[in-house]
């Protein structure tokens, strides 16, 4: 029996007289002849017994249990006692009595002694809360001393169970028995404001200040479905790699909700792209649908009308009776699995999503109809969050994956990520079950090629002409230094430097500029030229501006003015970027057409590539039609980028020429993403070949000349069969006629290059107004 805590400072009373004055009260007010009888006839049973209303000693409490039972009648009807979880407690105290039937039957289910305790929380203050009702009762205070109280009982079926407590002291009255201690409203705020400091509450609320006369009336009401959703929603909202809770953590809460200790919960998740029910790959969850097998196509796991149920009309699918289930359906993949692991009865729950099909949650019993139609429905209350869950989880899954993949690949055009996303996923599943495995390399076999570029002219020559522009014009103004230097103060190293620069400015002139000739020069000024100045710009003020201005001018990683190689080369990269906008945005247009790989790269120019075929996309058909169309986008486009080629550098400080050409490819072959490399390339020795005419194309010339295909304000086409020029030349037709290309077309044949014979091309002027 627990009574009051050994260190508990107030004085409590076991006292009815609050109930003894409400039947008084009812006495004098009713005039009903039989009510006044037995009214009457209580405040006799009273009088006989008036330590009920002037207290009653926890001692002497066994001999008045049945006087206490007799008068508590009202307040606990035998009507109720089966039905009400219901009991009076001495206050501040675990001590229970007058339980009602139901209260005793659940405690003896539970093997609970007197000693059980309503009070789930260890650290339940009872000065505190003593201290709370004394604000409350005698000076007014609305102090809410509210708080969620729960206890844990076991039923007789070894299930755990969860009753809120609630506490009734509307039988206890609170006095103060010294003046001394009465408390100011300045005390009391002073109190509320210093809620942890034990010592001045214990201070102002002394031993023996106050009684509290009465007894209180607790409440339990079973939560166990409540509680357990709640948790549900915890697990099912806390992270995926949040290992704290596990598959029976889960199973145990739906063993509560549905009241059947033997419950098994699984869950199988659907593969949208492929229509495949698969194990999950992010959880430790059985899947009784799948039974022993990991995946399984939905045609091939359920009969049609199940399928129906679950993935068109998302309705659950409820199986009372598995034996008799199997009769009905002409598919016995699933109920062969339930009756394997000996399971009678099921519910197969669908949990979708923009009406997509996430998952199946799966119910099952070892016995026939515990799961029915009727107990099916506590799922409509918790699927919002199994969606929830499922959805984030989903993500975070698909994270994963694509983590995975930007590890193992880099980064993968949209139109082929599905199929990386199927490698990543059969990789995590080899993972999870702790197979020693890698990511493979994808392939994508019969594709049509695609593959263009605008090329500057003459780059490393351009390049090289601005480097020896630059150098020069150091040199110049590194000559002109020392001639003022010489007139201040006449030193032969003067004379001996401006002599070598001299030189190297004869030799770049004359013989251009070459990588022995520029590391030479730049040696010589860093290390000689340069140190040199500091001495010169202290000999005087004009000196010293000079040479400011030119150190202003010099890179700060080289010490060597860059001027006209940062013009030319901002004048490329600002081409460049605004052309890759460009296509990059033209492309998303051509996606439009059929979903495609595509791939660009920026070097001296914009090149690209472009794979369609059956095996790109996971869903759409392939057909020739949409190959020509993109042919025809590709060229438009190519021109396009021709004409911006020359209209973006109207606002830059150099002017640098384009070259343009497609390359048709007549037949398919197959590519692979090489994850070793992380990049696409052909597969196989035959499909090299496309690889090397790509690399060599452009420095190919007309046969028995010395021209190269690829020409200023010309687009050239090389193909290697007849019904490519017909199809271009068509193309080229039609865009003349639209004002894109000129009359000019010239057919060619191209001169063998190495590993490469046989190529011709067709080559046509652009339009540029």
């Amino acid at each position: 029996m627990n009574q009051l805590p050994d260190d508990f400072m107030m004085e409590v009373t076991l006292s009815f007289h609050k109930v003894i004055e409400h039947y008084k009260s009812r006495y004098e007010a009713t005039n009903d002849p039989i009510s006044k009888q037995y009214l009457q006839n209580i405040l006799d049973f009273v009088a006989r017994n008036p330590e009920l209303e002037t207290g009653i000693s926890i001692n002497d409490f066994d001999k008045k249990e049945e006087v206490i039972k007799v008068l508590l009648a009202d307040l606990f009807p035998t009507a109720l006692t089966l039905n009400e979880i219901k009991a009076a407690t001495i206050p501040f105290s675990d001590f229970l009595f007058n339980k009602s039937q139901r209260f005793e039957n659940i405690l003896r289910d539970a093997g609970a002694t007197d000693d059980f305790s309503f009070l789930e929380n260890a650290d339940f203050d009872y000065f505190k809360m003593a201290c709370g009702v004394i604000l409350n009762q005698c000076y007014n205070f609305q102090i809410d001393l509210s708080r969620p109280m729960h206890c844990k009982i076991p039923d007789g079926k070894g299930s755990l169970k969860t009753y809120r407590v609630t506490y009734n002291a509307d039988f206890v009255e609170v006095h103060l028995k010294d003046k001394n201690h009465e408390l100011s409203d300045d005390c009391i705020k002073h109190l509320l404001k210093e809620p942890d400091n034990l010592d001045l509450w214990k201070e102002k609320f002394p031993a023996g200040s106050y009684s509290f006369v009465g007894f209180g009336i607790v409440s339990l009401t079973d939560v166990t479905v409540d509680v357990a959703i709640s948790d549900l929603k915890t697990i099912l909202m806390s992270s995926v790699d949040d290992k704290t809770h596990t598959n029976e953590d889960i199973k145990l809460i739906f063993r509560q909700i549905f009241k059947l200790p033997d419950l098994e919960v699984g869950f199988t998740v659907y593969n949208h792209e492929d229509r495949l029910f698969e194990t999950m790959v992010y959880g430790d969850s059985s899947s009784f649908l799948l039974g022993d097998e990991t995946e399984k196509h939905c045609d091939l796991a359920l009969c049609k009308d199940s399928y129906e149920r679950l993935l068109a009309r998302f309705e659950p699918l409820i199986i009372p009776d598995v034996s008799h289930y199997k009769t009905l359906v002409n598919n016995d993949f699933l109920p062969k699995n339930l009756e394997l692991k000996g399971f009678k009865s099921a519910i197969f729950y669908p949990i979708h999503n923009d009406g997509k099909l996430l998952g199946v949650l799966e119910l099952v019993s070892n016995n026939g109809y515990e799961l029915n139609s009727f107990n099916a429905k506590k799922l409509d209350s918790i699927s919002h969050y199994l969606r929830a869950a499922l959805v984030r989880s989903n993500q975070e899954y698909n994270n994963s994956v694509k983590a995975l993949i930007q590890t193992e690949c880099t980064s993968i055009h949209p139109s082929v990520q599905w199929k990386f996303e199927k490698e990543a996923r059969r990789l995590l599943r080899s993972n999870l079950a702790q197979k020693e495995d890698s990511f493979t390399d994808i392939r994508f076999a019969d594709v049509y090629p695609l593959f263009g570029q605008i090329d500057i002219v003459g780059s490393s020559n351009a390049r090289n002409q601005a480097v020896e522009n630059d150098l020069v014009h150091q040199l110049e103004r590194v000559y002109e230094i020392f001639a003022f230097a010489k007139a201040k103060e006449p030193l032969p190293i003067y004379d001996q430097t401006n002599h070598r620069i001299q030189q190297y400015k004869e030799e770049l002139v004359s013989q251009g500029v070459t990588a022995n000739t520029e590391n030479e020069i730049t040696g010589i000024l860093k290390n000689e030229v340069n140190p040199l100045m500091k001495h010169v710009k202290n000999l005087s003020p004009e000196l010293k501006s000079k040479v400011q201005a030119y150190e202003a001018d010099l890179n700060d990683v080289s010490d060597v003015i860059y001027v006209h190689r940062d013009n030319y080369d901002r004048t490329v990269q600002t081409v460049n970027e605004k052309l890759a906008r460009y296509l990059d945005k033209k492309q998303k247009d051509a996606q439009q057409i059929h979903p495609h790989f595509f791939e660009r790269f920026k070097t001296d120019g914009i090149e690209h590539n472009i794979y369609i075929g059956d095996s790109i996309t996971a869903q759409s058909t392939f057909d020739q039609v949409y190959l020509s169309n993109l042919r025809l986008w590709q060229l438009q486009t190519m021109i396009e980028m021709e004409r911006r080629f020359y209209e973006y550098q109207k606002e830059l400080p150099v002017a640098i020429e384009a070259a343009s050409m497609i390359l048709v490819f007549g037949n398919t072959l197959s590519v692979r993403y090489r994850v070793d490399e992380k990049r696409f390339d052909v597969d196989g020795a035959y499909n090299a070949r496309y690889e090397v005419i790509k690399k060599r194309i452009d420095k190919a010339h007309i046969k028995n000349t010395q021209e190269r295909i690829t020409q200023k304000g010309k687009i050239a086409i090389v193909y290697t069969n007849d019904d490519s020029k017909r199809e271009y030349l068509r193309y080229i037709s039609f865009l003349q006629q639209q004002g894109y290309l000129t009359d000019q077309v010239e057919l060619l044949e191209l001169s063998d290059v190495q590993g490469v014979v046989g190529l011709k091309a067709i080559r046509v002027m652009v339009k540029y107004e």
